[in-house]
């Protein structure tokens, strides 16, 4: 058996959720055979059994042949033998074809994830990505699952309706036609919850992410008194998806009850039928027994055949969700015939006039902080502009390339679970000195050594146990240990204090020497510090110099550096 997750995944089939599952199926059709073709011979074998001893009872007990009583007993040993074997195979082939699906599924978001990049958070809530890696791709792994026993149940009944047919018309006649009444009866309930399915599984999302919203923002929600009121749209939210459950489950748990119900009065019907042919001289003691070890028998397929049904229809419904991620396009494309671009040059931005020199320290202050943010976009490209890196347009790039050239740094980049090494040093450099002078250079020397494990104590998810200051010091000091030839810094210090701040700006300039580096702030701290300082107002570029130099010329300067102050 392969070992999993699969080094590639594929390209996925997005046309329909059915087209989804079966690309899935068609990626391990080997798999899904040989769990068809265990599981029909686990089942069958079960379904053999009645008549074997129904044929031991009339050839061995009745006549009391003690060599038929033998070989009957011995053919009933050895489809026990092989019931238990093959049903070993069977589980094992099935629950890899679970774990296929589900991993497979991971993997094509997970890499259509980082295809989207900065799209996917615009366009999908957090909670909706969350409840996706939570739950529909287990229904997805098990819509593939039942393939073994939901083929096992349809031969089963076929062969079962078929002996029965031979032996007794009449009973032959019941099975055949009662089996599709049954189906009939389930796939009655199959549609309403199906939708009552998705009604809930919309509402999930939306709640997670609501919970992760609440979460995030938890420091800011105690510190303007918000917090009870999201808890109680939480509460309000929770009990209205609870009702959506409730709602379902009324539809899953009937779905349920007609599961046993049904195949319970086919079980009497057939015994009783059975019984009136034994008293009448149709069929022989042993053929009642063999009867009614069918009708027994019978619950088995039959429930499967069910659950073959709703699994199907939950599968199908998580493989729409997972086609809404699939489906999006990233906002921005690669080309079809990349250029490389230059390892050093003057970037340079068309729309706001903004040209960074190659190895010196910029300050960009903005009169309004979301110009400031826009602009980082486009030099970082995650926004669309008429970007150039030596006159070679970072559209005309791949996004790889520009990404090793190019790192924006903002404050909305998260520390992530993990040792604490690890998280400053994601690439592997492994260089001591370097992840040195870079905690240096951030001013974060003291966080590292108050924690008992030093670098390598664990951080927690999103950094929860660092300050909102020390979680920023780590964000620059992770920004720096990657040491690109381009660096920009959005708001680096904002969170930390003027001493604090201070350092930083007396030391960025010298870890960042004879490099490109753009610092997207109003800090007359960072501003004094910087080689140049360009001033943008209105979203374009409207003066340049040194600090001091714009504070005598620049009214507008001016104002926003003393705003900044106070």
């Amino acid at each position: 058996m392969r070992s999993l997750p699969v080094a590639d995944p594929g390209t996925p089939d997005t046309r329909s959720a059915a087209r989804y599952l079966w690309w899935l199926a068609s990626h391990q059709s080997r798999t899904i055979g040989f769990g068809m073709f265990f599981g029909i011979t686990w089942m069958l074998t079960a379904a053999l059994m009645p008549m074997v001893i129904g044929k031991a009872i009339d050839a061995g007990i009745t006549t009391r042949d003690t060599t038929a009583l033998a070989q009957w007993a011995g053919a009933f040993l050895l489809l026990g033998l092989v019931q238990a074997g093959s049903g070993i195979m069977r589980h094992r082939n099935a629950v890899f074809n679970w774990m296929s699906a589900n991993f497979r599924t991971v993997q094509a978001v997970v890499r259509h994830a980082n295809r989207l990049g900065a799209t996917l958070p615009k366009r999908l809530a957090t909670g909706e990505v969350v409840a996706i890696g939570a739950a529909d791709t287990s229904h997805i792994g098990n819509a593939l699952d039942i393939s073994a026993r939901g083929s096992a149940a349809v031969v089963s009944l076929i062969t079962v309706t078929v002996i029965l047919l031979t032996a007794s018309v009449k009973l032959g006649l019941v099975v055949l036609l009662g089996v599709p009444v049954q189906m009939a009866v389930v796939s009655l309930l199959i549609k309403p919850l199906h939708r009552r399915q998705q009604a809930y599984r919309d509402q999930q999302g939306t709640l997670t992410g609501r919970a992760v919203d609440i979460v995030a923002g938890l420091r800011v929600l105690r510190g303007i008194g918000g917090e009870q009121v999201f808890a109680d749209r939480y509460r309000e939210q929770s009990q209205e998806l609870r009702a959506a459950g409730i709602r379902a489950a009324r539809i899953d748990s009937l779905l349920e009850a007609i599961q046993v119900l049904m195949p319970g009065l086919f079980l009497a019907l057939v015994t009783w039928l059975g019984a009136r042919l034994a008293v009448t001289g149709e069929i022989q003691p042993g053929e009642l027994a063999s009867f009614y070890g069918y009708a027994a028998f019978l619950i088995m397929p039959l429930r499967t055949l069910a659950e073959l049904l709703e699994k199907l229809t939950r599968g199908h419904v998580s493989a729409g969700r997972v086609l809404q991620v699939l489906r999006l396009e990233p906002e921005i494309t690669g080309p079809a015939a990349p250029r490389e671009l230059p390892a050093h040059g003057v970037l340079a931005d068309a729309k706001s006039g903004l040209t960074l020199r190659p190895g010196v320290l910029t300050v960009l202050a903005a009169d309004r902080p979301e110009d400031a943010i826009e602009i980082a976009d486009r030099l970082g490209r995650y926004a669309e502009g008429e970007v150039t890196l030596g006159g070679v347009p970072l559209a005309e790039a791949t996004r790889d390339e520009v990404r090793a050239r190019i790192l924006v740094a903002d404050n909305n980049a998260r520390l992530f679970s993990g040792p604490l090494r690890e998280e400053l040093d994601p690439a592997g450099h492994g260089d001591e000195a370097r992840l040195t002078a870079a905690l240096h250079a951030a001013s974060a020397e003291e966080i590292v050594d108050a924690l008992p494990g030093g670098l390598d104590a664990f951080v927690a998810e999103r950094g929860r146990e660092f300050s909102g200051g020390q979680q920023q010091r780590l964000r620059l000091a992770r920004a720096l240990v990657a040491d690109p030839p381009i660096l920009i810094l959005v708001e680096p210090t904002s969170a930390v204090d003027a001493h604090t701040e201070a350092r930083i700006a007396g030391r960025l300039g010298e870890a960042r020497q004879g490099r490109t580096t753009l610092v997207a702030a109003t800090s007359p701290l960072l501003l004094d510090r910087a080689d140049h300082v360009v001033y943008v107002e209105d979203g374009k570029v409207a003066a340049e110099g040194t600090h001091r130099e714009l504070l005598a010329a620049e009214p507008g300067y001016r104002a926003v550096v003393t705003r900044s102050v106070e």
